[in-house]
């Protein structure tokens, strides 16, 4: 497998005399879900807009597909769609408006683009709401709308973060049906997430942050073992792992 994005050294914050993050090295190879898991405040949010090309880093390298933001802007944008935490829609426009924006900012095929939308908004049971405005959408239903146009673009790389907060069992099982999809095609993501039970099943590979630094990574078994041995106890589950490594060893 070949590494759709590879973080290299990376260091960086908001200030240029302080950072954040320090000295992640993070690789995501084709048809990969890796889990960014920690507390609030860990770097995750920081790691992501670094990653994004909103932040510029203080140190370190990052490449998806082998190109940086600064050799190729376009290219590397378009390599990923990026569904926030907080959903950010145009009130302006409808559903299905947001849907064909999205398809021709990514230059997706007509064909492709009315095939996929139909099949998107029966999945996550938005037909009804395709010639809505998004002023009038819940949180919940714009959400489902940033994740649709994810989807829709069909990129090297997702990055997710906190993809279930607002979303109903049905939209939650819709959008991690997708994913393995998605991995299943080749394309590589990553996920943030506090909904540890949920990704435990789903993440191929966890990364665990804490104070801007990696301290766990690897498989669900490489976690297990690694806060096993941090906490001198067993651990069955990636929550526990989670408490071990996070808690003073208590899980």
């Amino acid at each position: 497998m070949s590494a759709v994005l590879r973080v290299e050294q990376l260091s960086g914050g908001y200030s240029p005399k302080r950072s954040i993050i320090h000295d992640l090295d993070i690789e995501i190879n084709e048809g990969e879900m890796v889990g960014l898991i920690g507390v609030n405040g860990a770097g995750k949010s920081t790691t992501i807009k670094h990653i994004l090309g909103l932040m510029t880093p203080h140190q370190g390298r990052i490449t998806i597909n082998g190109t940086t933001l600064d050799e190729h802007v376009e290219d590397y944008r378009s390599s990923y769609t990026y569904v926030p935490e907080t959903p950010i829609l145009f009130d302006e426009l409808t559903v299905e408006e947001h849907l064909r924006l999205t398809a021709m900012a990514y230059g997706v095929p007509e064909q492709q683009y009315v095939e996929l939308t139909e099949k998107l908004l029966e999945r996550f049971h938005m037909v009804k709401k395709r010639k809505a405005l998004s002023a009038h959408l819940s949180k919940g239903m714009k959400q489902k709308v940033m994740i649709m146009s994810a989807l829709l673009a069909k990129p090297s790389l997702f990055i997710i973060d906190e993809p279930f907060l607002g979303l109903d069992p049905l939209g939650i099982r819709s959008l991690l049906e997708d994913l393995v999809e998605v991995k299943r095609n080749g394309s590589a993501i990553l996920m943030s997430s506090h909904i540890l039970s949920t990704v435990e099943h789903y993440c191929d590979r966890f990364i665990m942050l804490d104070q801007g630094r990696i301290i766990a990574h690897g498989t669900l078994d490489n976690m297990l073992q690694q806060a096993s041995e941090h906490s001198k106890r067993a651990v069955s589950t990636l929550e526990e792992a989670f408490y071990a490594m996070l808690n003073g060893g208590e899980a």
